[in-house]
């Protein structure tokens, strides 16, 4: 297998028990009751695109239904708003997961910035259409949080892949 640019090491398998339970871990980060505030990041999209990026057999766009419908039951929002926007947010991070893994961490950060921005335009719409009132313009700095959080979420859900340096000079890998 040809290694990506981006990468230094092979990584381990992963182990799905900490997929899922990371997913999880980021939903209950969501759950946490920090008010109403526009420009809160949205941790369960960044653990869902990281994790249909890296692992897209082990988590899809049913995965991220899933966690819109329970995301959008929590919050009392529209029922299927988030639904709507972690599935396309899925879907999309899964069309391009191929061409990501080739860059460097801060440059898939920049990758995917346009797929925070857009789940955040569509949860946005169907807010409005159901007669909402505008959030404001601070709403705006929440994808660009999420883009940074990017490098932190590939460090550490990566570790536990990452192996051990090698001291024998003669295995390479």
């Amino acid at each position: 297998m040809i290694m990506p640019r981006g990468s230094d090491q092979l990584l381990l398998p992963v182990n799905p028990v900490f997929v899922w339970g990371s997913l999880l871990v980021a939903l209950l980060i969501n759950l946490v009751p920090l008010g109403r505030v526009p420009a809160m990041p949205d941790v369960l999209a960044v653990a869902l695109v990281f994790w249909n990026v890296h692992q897209p057999r082990k988590v899809g766009i049913g995965a991220a239904f899933v966690f819109g419908l329970l995301m959008d039951v929590h919050e009392g929002s529209l029922l299927g708003q988030h639904a709507l926007a972690y599935t396309l947010l899925s879907y999309f991070a899964t069309t391009i997961h191929r061409r990501m893994l080739w860059f460097s961490v801060p440059a898939q950060a920049l990758q995917v910035l346009p797929l925070f921005a857009t789940a955040h335009l569509v949860s946005l719409i169907v807010r409005l259409a159901a007669g909402a009132a505008f959030p404001g313009w601070n709403l705006a700095a929440a994808p660009v949080i999420e883009a940074l959080l990017w490098p932190v979420a590939s460090v550490l859900l990566l570790a536990p892949q990452r192996r051990a340096p090698d001291p024998d000079a003669n295995r390479p890998l």
